[in-house]
């Protein structure tokens, strides 16, 4: 922050769901900072700088965490890249995105991007992160799908939802993904699942990092249960799992292992890719037999 710009000051109480947007903030800073660190996102060191908040009092200064926030996000990042690749004015939905930055790691200057928040998020967001011009940002409850009339679809679409669909009940969550894989044909969700054993664990309150405690997650899915996304709704052609990869340290050494290596590669934390059939051709009309 510039010696003469002032910082910003925070409400003084934000609800438990949006205040997870600073927790994912501050991780991914903290591993931003550092020289040799799996992620690089000024923008969010920014943020964290003037911000006008007790980030390490609050959520501790685990660099163990931050790495695996970033190897998180680095998934997302990669998927989104990747779309952008294929459908250069493509848009990104980013559903319950909070203090993302990931419009200014991945954007590449050509795509529209739209975030659909709740209205306290999005009013954050617009203080500290205000919209440019192909950026928009929609105050709407994300489930409801009334948002995607929204969204421009003469180009592809790629529907992002990280650190949000664990906070909803799990019919909710098989109906978002039913209904974006309705509405947008031939495009994809990107999702993240907690494990079943960790959301057990917000339920009953023992998950607590340093003085945080993160709200209840009804919605948890093992890594090897991703196969039943494909039962949301007819409009599911398949899922895929996207891993994380590098790492530092001994969690890079251990990462692998993990990933292949039960029971940690069953009952880990996932990052999954919907993807949504594209849009069945009707068949043509029979001519009507003339009237006599």
């Amino acid at each position: 922050m510039a010696p003469d710009e002032p910082s910003v000051p925070l409400p003084a109480e934000l609800a438990a769901v949006p205040e997870t947007a600073l927790w994912t903030l501050y991780q991914r800073a903290v591993e931003a900072r550092r020289p040799d660190g799996v992620l690089r996102d000024p923008k969010a060191v920014e943020l964290v700088d003037r911000i006008d908040y007790p980030f390490a009092d609050r959520f501790g200064t685990s660099g163990t965490q931050a790495q695996l926030q970033a190897l998180r996000v680095a998934c997302f990042d990669r998927e989104v890249a990747d779309f952008l690749a294929r459908e250069p004015r493509g848009t990104v939905v980013c559903l319950g995105e909070g203090l993302e930055t990931q419009y200014w790691r991945v954007d590449n200057g050509r795509a529209r991007w739209l975030t659909v928040d709740l209205p306290e998020s999005v009013a954050l967001r617009e203080r500290l992160l205000p919209p440019g011009p192909r950026q928009r940002y929609l105050a709407a409850d994300a489930t409801d799908l009334a948002w995607a009339d929204a969204v421009d679809r003469d180009q592809g679409v790629l529907v992002t939802a990280q650190g949000l669909l664990m906070y909803l009940r799990p019919a909710r969550v098989r109906a978002l993904i039913a209904g974006c894989a309705e509405r947008f044909p031939g495009g994809s969700l990107v999702l993240d699942a907690v494990p079943r054993w960790f959301g057990r664990l917000t339920l009953t309150g023992r998950m607590r990092s340093h003085t945080y405690e993160p709200p209840p997650m009804p919605w948890a899915m093992d890594a090897r249960e991703r196969g039943k996304l494909r039962t949301a709704g007819p409009a599911v052609a398949g899922v895929r799992d996207v891993r994380p990869a590098g790492g530092r340290g001994a969690l890079g050494a251990l990462l692998p292992l993990a990933l292949t290596v039960p029971p940690l590669a069953t009952h880990r934390p996932s990052v999954t890719v919907v993807d949504f059939a594209d849009q069945p051709e009707r068949p043509a009309r029979p001519d009507r037999p003339a009237r006599s």
